[in-house]
């Protein structure tokens, strides 16, 4: 059941999104610094494996810069719902191949300590916020909803095969992916579908918002990523059918990015 007003986040949560705003800032650091974040990262992570996370955490630092500001349950729910399928997913492919990390090292104890600390936080806020009416802005037009169902599923379901069979879902990939960072990359999808789910359901405006910044992102850095890594490795076949059905994922991903933010435009703004 929707409602008209939009009730405040438990103000602990503007500390959590700061705390982690400064964790991914580092992360981040893997797309524009990576000569210095690269050594210190909690595995040995290769150039373009290493553009392609930092520009995911980009995106998700700007994710979560909208919960630090707008701490209430809209945007908030979806953020946290992203946030949730997002850590538990990496959790769980972390702990999977935990070979990949040297515990003799601090950088993979605090790499565990972070995920399972943001999983069983946002976790816990939408457990507590479970009986919160969803907020509503309204009915999304047919064609919209169509789309939008269409892209989660799309997501979800490449998702799922980067999860369930890694080397063959990540096979025509600009570059070589091993079996740990399909997987592990299979969280930037399964979340996006999470929230492309939630927005077709009566998405607010600022629902909306949040899942456009991060579409258009997600899609435009990781473009950006892979041809920045291969000014120096020229090692991208940008003609090859298989990068060229990478890039047109990750344009098609910017481009309905865009078609959300100017949806956003038409929905009026909650209590």
């Amino acid at each position: 059941m929707a409602q008209a007003t939009n009730p405040r986040l438990h103000p602990a949560l503007r500390f959590f999104s700061a705390a982690v705003i400064l964790v991914l800032a580092f992360g981040a650091g893997l797309f524009f610094f990576p000569s210095l974040v690269r050594p210190r990262w909690p595995w040995e992570i290769a150039p373009f494996n290493a553009r392609f996370l930092g520009g995911f955490y980009t995106a998700e630092m700007a994710v979560m810069a909208f919960l630090l500001v707008w701490n209430r349950w809209s945007p908030g729910r979806l953020i946290l719902v992203m946030a949730f399928v997002f850590t538990l997913v990496v959790t769980a492919t972390s702990l999977v191949h935990h070979g990949m990390f040297n515990f003799a090292r601090k950088a993979p104890w605090l790499w565990y300590a972070v995920y399972v600390l943001s999983v069983l936080v946002s976790g816990y806020a939408l457990w507590a916020g479970r009986k919160t009416p969803v907020m509503s802005g309204g009915p999304v037009p047919e064609l919209m909803r169509r789309w939008l169902a269409m892209e989660w599923l799309l997501l979800a379901l490449y998702g799922a095969a980067l999860l369930a069979l890694p080397l063959w879902a990540a096979s025509f990939w600009p570059w070589h992916i091993d079996i740990f960072h399909a997987q592990t990359y299979s969280a930037v999808f399964l979340a996006g579908a999470a929230g492309v789910l939630l927005v077709s359901r009566e998405g607010t405006r600022e629902d909306f918002i949040v899942v456009a910044v991060a579409d258009i992102s997600v899609g435009l850095l990781a473009i950006a990523g892979l041809a920045w890594t291969d000014m120096a490795a020229q090692r991208v076949a940008w003609c090859a059918p298989g990068t060229i059905v990478w890039v047109a994922i990750f344009v098609l991903i910017a481009a309905s990015g865009c078609q959300k933010l100017v949806h956003a435009q038409s929905i009026a703004r909650i209590a």
